[in-house]
């Protein structure tokens, strides 16, 4: 009889409250019990106390996917980004994240690897879970797909990617001209002799920034050594380095597609008796927070993505609320800023 007890009482705590049990116990109708879980009107502040107290006596928990389907969308923004390891995306997903602490909302966030299948299942499970409101990093699906799967969601935001036909969902980053201002400056300190290290990965960015960076040199008379690909990491800029080296020992200034591809490189030099920022110029793109750590401290391209997220996921949530007015498509695009460190030196 003892044991028998005991399991009984066992199988009535594993029982999931459910709404039922709280209108049961609370001894209102299912409906009140909606209207307090939705927060909805026509519930008396006494009755509305009652069923709380209930609700946190009995563990009963709302089930969000439900509250979803009622209200007709969830209380979460959507995030696609293809790597969260990577400092770049940290920061891009931070940003969006304090957005949606200031507004109430969940991040739901999905990554990708950049690759277009997984980037159209996440954005696809993100619509499933009713995300009224998503802030997309996508750089292997079309032009074309995005702009059908932007129909279906018009608090859809394409961040660090530029589409004309919805301009006014697009928050991005002119590559192009930050290659123009790497090629600029280190033209100013007297350099020369230049190599590239750019991403072997076929998105646009690599080809933008290496793009402008070449014309920017071409500008004033100067050409490219050698451009060297490796994957966008330090064991990229590592290798690319050592090739660079090893064939263009004149070179005396490396512009890298991302940070972690010239602290990499930095790396690489330095073992090899190079003393960066003396005996050689690194100048990387992004302006993450290692730049500033690294030693020497990296000369970049600030990327203001953080800021950029920011943005992005605030014109999400709003977007449904905007007036008729045509939005300042200027704001939206954004210019890379020199950040001078030790990396470079003017060449005497």
């Amino acid at each position: 009889m003892y044991i028998k007890c005991q399991v009984t009482h066992k199988v009535k705590r594993l029982h999931m409250a459910t709404i039922k049990d709280v209108a049961k116990q609370a001894n209102v109708s299912i409906a009140t019990v909606s209207r307090v879980v939705n927060n909805g009107p026509k519930v008396g502040k006494e009755t509305r106390e009652r069923v709380l107290n209930v609700m946190r006596e009995i563990g009963y928990v709302p089930d969000a996917n439900a509250r979803a389907l009622v209200k007709q969308k969830s209380d979460t923004i959507g995030v696609v980004v293809p790597d969260i390891s990577d400092p770049f995306f940290a920061a891009l997903a931070s940003g969006i994240d304090k957005v949606a602490r200031k507004n109430n909302v969940q991040m739901l966030l999905s990554t990708t690897a950049v690759d277009a299948e997984a980037e159209q299942k996440a954005i696809e499970m993100l619509i499933e879970r009713r995300c009224e409101s998503l802030v997309v990093h996508s750089k292997k699906l079309s032009d074309e797909a995005l702009l059908t799967l932007a129909k279906r969601v018009p608090g859809m935001v394409i961040i660090d990617r530029y589409i004309e036909e919805i301009a006014e969902r697009c928050i991005w980053l002119d590559n192009y001209q930050g290659g123009r201002i790497a090629a600029r400056y280190l033209h100013t300190l007297g350099h020369k002799h230049v190599a590239c290290i750019t991403s072997s990965y076929q998105i646009e960015d690599p080809k933008l920034r290496l793009q402008g960076f070449t014309e920017g040199l071409s500008d004033v008379n100067v050409s490219v050594r050698c451009v060297e690909q490796g994957e966008p990491n330090q064991q990229g800029g590592e290798k690319a380095a050592q090739a660079i080296i090893s064939q263009h020992p004149e070179v005396t200034a490396v512009f890298a597609y991302n940070d972690a591809m010239a602290i990499g490189a930095i790396s690489t030099l330095e073992d090899n008796g190079y003393k960066v920022g003396q005996d050689i110029s690194v100048i990387g793109f992004d302006d993450v927070l290692i730049a500033r750590y690294s030693r020497p401290k990296l000369t970049t391209l600030k990327y203001p993505i953080e800021l950029m997220a920011q943005q992005a996921a605030e014109l999400a949530l709003n977007i449904n609320k905007a007036s008729d007015n045509s939005p300042n498509i200027s704001l939206y695009k954004h210019l890379p800023q020199l950040v001078k460190r030790e990396s470079t030196h003017l060449l005497g």
